[in-house]
């Protein structure tokens, strides 16, 4: 079995695969040219209200695969690491007057 497609591949292949030049997608998405390309180019990613915007356009939508099984939740994959962090940089700092 192969893996499935990424979200940004999926989205180039429609980009490709939808017959407008890169000027006019960008044009009607009301995102920049330069973003177009660098994206089409593997150069760069896209803002998720570009990659929206670029989806309505195409008439993309994402869906939850049906077999998927989503990762259970567990005190580490609940944890904001960077709260976690500035709590503990709180608690070593130490005050000088």
């Amino acid at each position: 079995m192969s893996k499935p497609l990424t979200l940004s591949e999926t989205l180039r292949r429609a980009m490709r695969g939808c017959g407008l030049t890169r000027y006019r997608l960008a044009q009607q998405a009301g995102i920049a040219e330069h973003t177009v390309s660098r994206f089409m180019a593997g150069d760069g990613g896209l803002r998720l209200s570009s990659a929206d915007a670029l989806a309505e356009l195409l008439g993309l939508h994402l869906t939850q695969d049906p077999n998927a099984t989503p990762p259970e939740p567990t005190p580490a994959n609940l944890a904001r690491p960077t709260l976690a962090k500035r709590k503990k940089q709180r608690t070593t700092k130490r005050r000088t007057r």
